[in-house]
């Protein structure tokens, strides 16, 4: 029996030197009804040519080069590889990763005729050399995730990676990448989709490895990219309109957005957050205090705790 299709998208640029190791990884999957669609943003490098010979012996993937109708970007790349979907389950990888051969058949396990609408697994992160040393066992455990989990999700104690989370089509019916966003576009959907009020799990196994490298666009924003920076901002304000507008803001919601703020301080993060909440002039002051007394606690804590040693 042939199970649902999955739509794998991929957005490249300038990665011949990492994309064939990654497709091998794709064909390698031990589920095997998908498509994988490779969209490239204008690079200039020979991707099109290291993967001609992969293209030829498998038709499930597909190059194509990203059109004018979206933003140059990844969440353009993205956008246009969800318009071209047919499948009935979603998942982005990116084009320098490796990833596990029981990925999708584990993933489409849980969400075939489940009421959930996606399905979280663990990521792990490498450099250099992937030692190819895959754990094939199917015991593992798992959670619900719903709407309850988003403060979680958004202060990164249950990350939610681009690459770590297979979706249902319908969750992106409505919902989009933000096409001006080049850092966090993904932090900022996923919070959205998860805010709607849908379900999914989350299983306990590594299926998913990330490379590590400066030329990502993580590897930039740590090293205080403006672009990457701005991006992250804009996500948050973003981010704050939508779980105001839902009534889903929380004291340690606004504590971590506060907190976040004052590295970014450059962008007067802090004013736009408490503009975007339109607090009482008593929550606001409380927040002022907060926020301007903050440095000196962290300070104090951290001399605190080296005494101690």
């Amino acid at each position: 029996m042939i199970g649902p299709k999955v739509t794998i998208i991929m957005a490249t640029y300038n990665r011949a030197h990492f994309i064939v190791e990654t497709m091998l990884s794709i064909k390698e999957q031990t589920y095997s009804n998908w498509e994988c669609l490779i969209i490239d943003d204008g690079g200039t490098d020979n991707t099109a040519k290291v993967i001609t010979s992969i293209l030829e012996e498998d038709t499930r993937f597909s190059y194509l080069k990203r059109t004018d109708a979206y933003k140059k970007g990844l969440p353009g790349c993205r956008n246009y590889g969800l318009d071209l979907a047919t499948g009935d389950f979603i998942i982005f990888f990116d084009d320098d990763d490796i990833v596990h051969p029981q990925n999708l058949e584990l993933c489409v396990s849980e969400l075939y005729e489940k009421q959930i609408s996606f399905c979280r697994y663990d990521r792990e992160v490498f450099f250099d050399e992937f030692k190819y040393d895959f754990n094939y066992s199917k015991e593992y455990s798992s959670f619900k995730i719903g709407v309850e989990q988003i403060g979680e999700m958004l202060t990164n104690k249950l990350p939610f990676n681009s690459c770590a989370v297979m979706w249902k089509k319908e969750c992106f019916t409505d919902n989009r990448f933000v096409e001006h966003l080049m850092y966090a576009e993904e932090w900022e959907l996923y919070s959205r989709i998860l805010s709607s009020g849908i379900t999914g799990v989350s299983i306990r196994k590594c299926l998913f490895y990330g490379r590590k490298h400066a030329n990502s666009n993580t590897g930039e924003f740590f090293n205080h990219n403006p672009v990457r920076r701005e991006s992250h901002v804009n996500a948050v304000l973003l981010i704050i309109e939508n779980l105001n507008r839902k009534q889903l803001f929380t004291n340690n919601l606004i504590r971590f957005f506060v907190t976040l703020s004052l590295e970014f301080k450059e962008y007067h993060l802090f004013t736009k957050i408490v503009r975007i909440l339109n607090l009482s002039p008593v929550k606001k002051l409380r927040w002022n205090i907060f926020y301007k007394s903050y440095p000196l606690r962290k300070s104090l804590y951290k001399m605190k705790k080296s005494l101690k040693k």
